[in-house]
């Protein structure tokens, strides 16, 4: 039976660093046959507060195939090294490209015949951009000392493919899978009337979300909005910039911030909303996109996600984020009246069941997982 040692930066019960962590854990779920998962972890959140966990620094179950370790700061390189040597795993499986403790040790010093490093949207020029000397640094670093030539890049589509080639040559091995996601149970769509509109968004208060964008697009709609924002503020200066324009917004429209809430409070927060937005600069998957779209909300979106194709099935709208292409999507929705809305709820519920097949989608991990160094290019 093949292990698999899973090195992310963040796992359940914690949240709010968002897909990568609601990926794997829907991957463990699913792959429930022929598979041992040791996922190695920290006992924090994305803002570095400590999450409820009945240990640490030991093996606790999270389902009858997978085991976690919570991490404390104190020894996590150490333990990390320790547990693959006495694990001795055919896979370490890294989330993420900019970590320390969780790329850059497994890669250095883990021992395992087969290394995998899923990127996770980290290579895209728009998420490059942010902090961008210390990346550069980074992934010079990763190919002066020549880890990639023995490890295999996971790319979740053929987009992320040809960052992974950009960033490292095309001589890199890489294997492309998409994300497992979460479909949630279809929703009634709610009661529409022409000229008003209640939105919604779940994600990281950061600027690759375009919140600010959003905000903007809203001054300039002249029907009444509700818009309830529920993520972790990534970036304190960027909300201050968001609430000084919620300030400028006319009366017609309401904004209300929620913070953060757990992955299971998501279905109940979607009920009743219209439409879900999120027009970020770029997302490795969207994982609340593809969510939101399965209980029956269609998606304002922006172009550079993989959820193509939503005006033309009725499910949404992908747009070039601008305010104005934002207002106009926005105006458009909330003129329909409730048989039309209607429409594009059902469409919007077919279209995420149309995209996702989770058994081809587990043929093709087992397929990933089976794969050695030498067969791995593509």
């Amino acid at each position: 039976m093949p292990s698999i040692f899973i090195t992310i930066p963040w796992f359940s019960p914690a949240f709010k660093a968002g897909g990568p962590i609601q990926s794997i854990v829907n991957m463990v779920n699913e792959l429930n046959s022929g598979y041992r998962f040791y996922i190695y972890t920290s006992n924090s959140d994305l803002n570095g507060e400590p999450i409820a966990v009945a240990q640490v620094n030991e093996w606790l179950p999270f389902n009858e195939h997978t085991k976690v370790w919570y991490a404390t700061n104190k020894n996590r390189s150490e333990n990390l090294i320790s547990q693959v040597a006495a694990i001795r795993p055919d896979w370490i499986y890294m989330i993420g490209m900019f970590s320390w403790h969780f790329t850059l040790v497994p890669l250095f010093y883990g021992r395992a015949p087969h290394k995998l490093l899923s990127v996770r949207g980290m290579l895209h020029p728009g998420a490059l951009e942010q902090k961008s000397l210390k990346k550069k640094w980074f992934l010079q670093a990763m190919k002066t000392v020549g880890l990639t030539k023995k490890t295999i890049f996971h790319a979740t589509d053929l987009v992320e493919q040809e960052h992974i080639a950009s960033a490292f040559g095309p001589k890199a091995q890489v294997r492309v899978a998409a994300n497992f996601p979460r479909l949630l149970t279809q929703q009634p769509a709610a009661a529409k009337e022409p000229g008003s509109l209640r939105l919604v968004s779940v994600g990281i208060v950061s600027p690759m979300k375009n919140y600010l964008l959003v905000l903007q697009a809203l001054e300039n709609v002249d029907a009444t909005i509700e818009y309830n924002i529920y993520g972790p503020v990534k970036d304190a200066a960027y909300w201050e910039t968001c609430l000084e324009q919620i300030k400028k917004l006319p009366a017609n429209i309401v904004v209300h911030f929620h913070r953060e809430i757990p992955t299971h409070k998501i279905p109940a927060k979607l009920e009743g909303q219209h439409v879900f937005i999120l027009p970020s600069v770029s997302e490795n998957y969207g994982h609340a996109i593809i969510e939101a779209l399965s209980a029956g909300l269609p998606v304002i979106t922006s172009q550079n996600l993989p959820w193509q194709g939503l005006e033309e099935n009725k499910a949404g709208m992908n747009i070039e984020p601008s305010a104005d292409t934002i207002a106009d999507a926005i105006t458009q929705f909330a003129a329909m009246n409730n048989e039309t809305y209607s429409i594009y709820s059902q469409a919007a519920a077919n279209y995420a069941r149309e995209q996702v097949n989770l058994t081809e989608l587990t043929a093709i991990y087992s397929s990933l997982f089976e794969t050695t160094i030498n067969d791995a290019a593509v």
